[in-house]
């Protein structure tokens, strides 16, 4: 198994979200990040709206990878990221 789902507090808008665990005595912690991207605020916009994503995630801080792209309303998308381990 390499994914668990965790419910968290539903809140509106961005969140930090640091994870524990303990895999077989092992303590491993896991950073997310969900933020909030509008339709209105892409550079270059087209009615692809992958495009607009696509420019999203190529200017996103390195240091954070994709996690999971939520579902898109007609303002905006919400994304989740996942800290890169070292």
């Amino acid at each position: 198994m390499s994914a668990i789902a965790i419910q968290i507090p539903q809140i509106t808008g961005e969140q930090d979200i640091e994870v524990e665990v303990k895999v077989n005595g092992q303590k491993k912690s896991y950073n997310y990040r969900v933020e909030v991207f509008y339709w209105a605020d892409c550079e270059n916009p087209s009615d692809d709206r992958v495009d607009c994503i696509r420019q999203i995630l190529s200017k996103y801080d390195p240091a954070w990878e994709l996690y999971q792209i939520g579902m898109p309303t007609d303002e905006l998308v919400p994304i989740t990221f996942r800290k890169k381990r070292v």
